[in-house]
């Protein structure tokens, strides 16, 4: 025990533990309201103020911590909806996706534009992964000719900018259901199809 003491492992593993346990409850705990308390996100995950503070110096860290976290996951899916579909409806399916976190992130959501409207926010990092993923999709539905030509990422998001201006309060299944299918219609629009085989 003391000779693990002395290489430090226990603590690297206990702090990473305490990491991922901490980002989990915020993840909660900011998605239900976005005021919660630090203290009661370090209560419930069981760790101190000191422990809180240590990973995450300021209440920005923690919320860049679990966005980037969630980003995340939305990316991964879009490599794993690549390998169970064709490019076109892997798109098609991962747009969905989207919708469903701005829909379930409300709290996180309303915290993240806290963050973005300060001087020091770090740009649009916090949205890498998801334009890396979104990149990742449309090279495969190019490579298959199953979009337009020429779509970038930037012309992507801009296409769908009403989905994220969707009442999700209201009747917001068969509008957001229109709207995808609509932004899919236009991208397969012009499609040129597979490549010829050399």
């Amino acid at each position: 025990m003391e000779q693990a003491k002395k290489t430090g492992r226990p603590a690297r593993s206990d702090a990473l533990q305490n990491r991922e346990r901490i980002v989990s409850v915020a993840l909660a705990e900011l998605a239900r309201a976005a005021d919660v308390p630090l203290s009661a996100i370090a209560q419930k995950a069981g760790v101190g103020q000191g422990t809180m503070y240590r990973h995450f110096p300021t209440r920005e860290a923690l919320i860049m911590a679990v966005y980037e976290y969630e980003m995340g996951q939305v990316a991964h899916f879009a490599e794993r909806l690549l390998q169970e579909h064709a490019p076109d409806e892997a798109l098609e399916r991962w747009l969905h996706r989207l919708a469903e976190y701005a829909r379930t992130k409300a709290g996180l959501a309303n915290a993240m534009s806290e963050v973005s409207s300060m001087k020091n926010c770090q740009g649009n990092d916090g949205y890498a992964p998801v334009i890396a993923a979104a990149q990742l999709l449309l090279n495969a539905n190019a490579r298959a000719g199953t979009i337009r030509a020429g779509v970038t990422t930037d012309d992507f998001f801009l296409a769908t900018a009403g989905i994220w201006l969707i009442d999700f309060s209201g009747e917001w299944q068969p509008r957001l259901d229109w709207l995808v299918s609509f932004v899919m219609q236009g991208l397969r629009a012009g499609a040129p199809g597979p490549l010829p085989a050399r």
